[in-house]
């Protein structure tokens, strides 16, 4: 047989010449005058189309995305006016304006991506094929432009009627005034707010204190919203439930839950108590392992652990083998909604909240819509007021969202009598339905980047404690936070969540000692609000063991809470943009085949193992990364095409324990954050000062066992470096050796706006001796971990200092003499030797202002003594020791709250 390509090779040498002789003449005279006269304009049309994409058409879809986003914002809010049955046509017209949107997001990012990427030089032959490809890209970006304004232009003509009639209506609707004015309503009621609470109160505490001996349960069952979460907290936070227990334990388990994470967080919790670290190996125990630990834990306890929001009627069957009867009254008390949870309960005391009675609901009322006339309310309102309270029906969250709104109007007779005539008492009487009205109302009034940054609580699952730091990053990642001129973006996204705050769309669970909110949620029927809103707004799709396996339509965010390595395709072809897999066992396969290359922000959080995808490369727009689990490595490497993501502000490895960072990083120049645990950097040593854009370096480690004196060289170069990021924040470091003190006292002195501070040494005999000339003046915390020949005297000249914390430090009683006056410190913490003197004295007149103290591991100190008019403002006092030493002179201390004070002290 013949070679097929020797044949092929034989034609095209006698096709040549003929199509040259032949065919190329004819093409001259007849074909190409022909195609010049139709492509020529297309041409010029394709040149202007690219050179108008960066100052003119860009700017116009920018604005013409905001647009939309306002328009959807209405077309929402009049959907949710309008009912089911008659919203159909306007929740049509939101997808369209929200697939409109997605396109022009698209659009915008592909182009911001491409021409934030430097042109190869058309001249350069090696370049000439990027060149073109570049300019193809253009086009093309200028193409989907002109078809998207075709687009919008065709949904403007086709609304605009309905629009129009729509407000018509509206503007007709006998209940508009009632839909306007509950928007900005309060949602929760303060516990001092709180009426009709103090008989079953009073009832719970005997329940907890007295009784029988063996191990008992205890449930309050309410609807959501009724309060009963609120009388809880009272009850445990009581004075005479706090002194009875030897440990209490607050557990939020709402739905669904998983055994193993509670028990940890049981774990984590009692170790707290003891005031110790949990041993690592809690977070690898399985179910037994984690039973068996709790019960050695609470062996020797009497105990009160409270279950809050139990919805499933098989969790005591679940748990119980956790609970440990020693016959010493030990308690459990849960919360439900369901009547069903709390009878399934073994040996337990029912009690069932109740609505309001008349009188009370007055009470709560006039409390707040009355709150400047201390509570009470003028007497010729009295009719009224009690007519509007009597539609409320005895539900606390109607009543404090009713007064709180006539709080803010002009509470004369006839705007009061107006307002009642407009409140519809049957749908204040569905309860549920009432609540969810309310809701929504409060959620129409927020600003279109507000809305998103709430919307954005509904990912993560029902009642989850949020740090506010990482959602701000995440907020800022997705573009929700707008600039402000003079303030960082993170400043400004504090801000917005301090608005959602304030308009209690968001709870604060808890404070640090200067206010700031430490951990914040969403009630639980806030949440489910927020589900709705996801539906409607294709803001987020919630994948679960329970709901969803599947995806289908168009959204923005994926949250996923089981494991499916079905759901790749489907990913894959959907307009995803911020990924989110929590509290699930990843699979190698899909972890290392990231579903989508245009994501902006990636979370994955695995309760076991996590395997670290190694094509970071292709996420070219991605911004915020946060990796949450133990990496199947001891050591991980992070590999070296993170340096390929340039447009990376927040790489979060807290739990990448042992984890060495390549130098391709400092490539990411737009880093902001870089936070670890035990990350090594000395790669970095010539390179990290071009990270200038940094604001958090955290959990660095700087020695490593290699080559001692080399090392010592690399790591003393890297700190060097350090002095070169003038934006930073926050810096962690730890592996401190005292040979780097010189240098890094120099590089911190650079750092002026520098407001938390933490120094580890390399280990507890290795000296701190950092000599600041020029400290950053609006410091607020600091951390120091080694010893100290004296008191640094920079530290007292620290006018914003809030928090100190030192540990090994060996101090004496001179140190104290420097501290006593800081009139800003709130918190002091001594651990672990961090005080060398036999006696701590606490005189008259000394830390005035100081609210928290901590005294740990002192173990030279032989007597502790409070003077009366020493620490005038100390609220918590916690004191861990291992002699027979007690604090005496407590008694003086006017302010302490009983509930936070932890003494622990054997023999």
């Amino acid at each position: 047989m013949c070679d097929p390509c020797a044949s092929a090779h034989s034609c095209v040498r006698y096709l040549l010449p003929l199509a040259r002789d032949h065919l190329l003449p004819v093409a001259r005279k007849y074909l190409f005058p022909l195609a010049l006269d139709h492509l020529l304009p297309i041409l010029k049309e394709a040149v202007n189309m690219i050179r108008g994409i960066p100052n003119d058409e860009i700017a116009h879809m920018k604005h013409e995305l905001e647009t939309i986003e306002e328009a959807i914002h209405q077309a929402d809010k009049m959907a949710d006016a309008e009912g089911d049955d008659q919203s159909h046509g306007t929740r049509e017209k939101i997808k369209q304006l929200i697939e409109a949107s997605f396109r022009i997001q698209d659009v915008i990012d592909k182009y911001i991506i491409r021409e934030e990427q430097h042109l190869p030089d058309p001249g350069c032959v090696d370049a000439a094929s990027d060149y073109a490809k570049t300019k193809i890209l253009r086009l093309q970006i200028a193409h989907d432009i002109q078809n998207i304004k075709s687009r919008i232009s065709e949904i403007k003509d086709t609304s605009s009627k309905k629009d129009h009639e729509a407000s018509s209506s509206s503007a007709t609707n006998p209940n508009a005034t009632l839909l306007r004015n509950l928007q900005n309503a309060p949602l929760y009621m303060d516990e001092y707010d709180v009426v009709g609470f103090e008989v079953p109160r009073d009832k719970l505490v005997d329940c907890l204190v007295k009784g029988r001996d063996k191990l008992t349960v205890v449930s309050v069952v309410a609807m959501g919203g009724q309060g009963k979460t609120t009388l809880a907290k009272n009850v445990f936070d009581n004075n005479t439930v706090v002194k009875h227990f030897d440990c209490r334990v607050w557990i939020t388990v709402s739905q669904p839950y998983k055994l193993e994470g509670l028990l940890k967080d049981l774990l984590h919790k009692l170790y707290k108590q003891m005031g110790r670290d949990p041993p690592p190996s809690i977070d690898q125990m399985d179910r037994d392992s984690l039973v068996y630990e709790v019960r050695t834990n609470l062996q020797q306890k009497r105990y009160v652990v409270v279950f809050d929001d139990v919805w499933n009627i098989h969790f005591w069957d679940e748990i119980q083998l956790a609970m440990i009867d020693k016959k010493n009254g030990s308690k459990i008390l849960i919360t439900t909604r369901n009547m069903d949870v709390a009878k399934k309960f073994s040996s337990v005391e029912v009690h069932e909240l109740k609505s309001l009675t008349k009188e009370q609901s007055l009470d709560l009322f006039n409390k707040i819509a009355f709150s400047d006339l201390d509570g009470c309310c003028p007497e010729n309102l009295i009719e009224t007021s009690s007519k509007i309270v009597e539609k409320c029906n005895g539900l606390p969250l109607a009543i404090v969202v009713i007064s709180g709104l006539l709080s803010f109007k002009n509470r004369n007779a006839l705007e009061l009598y107006k307002f009642n005539e407009n409140i519809i008492s049957s749908e204040l009487k569905g309860r549920h339905s009432s609540i969810s009205k309310i809701l929504g109302h409060s959620y129409h009034d927020l600003s279109y980047n507000l809305k998103s940054c709430l919307l954005y609580f509904g990912i993560f699952p029902e009642d989850s404690e949020l740090c506010p730091k990482p959602l701000i990053r995440q907020w800022i990642a997705e573009g929700f936070v707008k600039d402000d001129w003079g303030r960082t973006l993170e400043e400004v996204a504090e801000g917005y969540l301090t608005e959602l705050i304030h308009r209690n769309l968001v709870q604060v669970v808890s404070v640090s000692v200067d206010g700031r909110t430490k951990y914040c949620r969403v009630h639980d029927l806030v949440h489910a609000m927020i589900l709705e809103k996801f539906e409607d707004l294709s803001f987020c799709k919630t994948i679960n063991v329970d709901g969803q396996s599947t995806l289908t339509g168009i959204t923005r965010r994926l949250s996923i809470t089981t494991n499916s390595d079905k759901l790749m395709e489907s990913i894959n072809s959907s307009h995803v943009r911020s990924l989110f897999y929590i509290n699930s066992n990843l699979s190698e396969s899909f972890v290392r085949k990231i579903p989508t290359k245009l994501l902006k922000v990636l979370v994955l959080k695995d309760d076991e193992l996590l395997e670290v995808p190694e094509d970071f490369g292709s996420l070219i727009h991605l911004k915020y990364l946060e990796l949450n689990g133990t990496f199947r490595k001891n050591c991980y490497v992070i590999p070296i095409s993170i340096g390929m993501v340039e447009n990376l502000e927040t790489l979060d490895l807290r739990f990448a324990f042992s984890c060495k960072m390549p130098k391709e990083i400092c490539k990411l120049r737009k880093l902001r954050h870089l936070i670890g645990n035990n990350i090594t950097l000395s790669g970095l040593k010539d390179d990290i000062g071009g990270l200038t854009s940094l604001q958090t370096l955290r959990g660095i480690y700087l020695y490593e066992y290699e080559d001692y004196e080399d090392d010592d060289n690399r790591v003393t170069d890297l700190i060097q470096e350090l002095g070169k990021l003038k934006q930073l924040r926050e810096l962690a470091l730890s592996g401190v050796k005292t040979s780097y003190m010189s240098v890094l006292s120099s590089s911190i002195n650079k750092m002026q706006l520098l407001e938390k501070l933490f120094i580890e040494s390399f280990d507890e005999y290795t000296f701190i001796d950092m000599h600041l000339n020029s400290p950053p003046p609006m410091l607020r915390h600091l951390k120091l971990i080694g010893r100290l020949e004296k008191l640094p005297e920079w530290i007292p000249k620290l006018k914003n200092l809030v928090k100190l914390k030192l540990k090994h430090s060996d101090l004496k009683h001179d140190a104290m003499e420097l501290l006593k006056s800081m009139t800003n410190l709130l918190t002091l913490s001594l651990r672990k030797n961090a005080f060398g003197d036999k006696r701590i004295h606490f005189q008259d007149g000394w830390f005035k202002n100081l609210k928290v103290l901590i005294l740990a591991l002192l173990f030279c100190v032989e007597s502790i003594h409070i003077d009366e008019g020493a620490l005038p403002s100390l609220e918590t006092f916690e004191f861990y020791h291992t002699q027979n030493v007690f604090p005496t002179g407590i008694q003086h201390l006017k302010k302490l709250k009983l509930k936070d004070v932890s003494f622990l002290s054997k023999a």
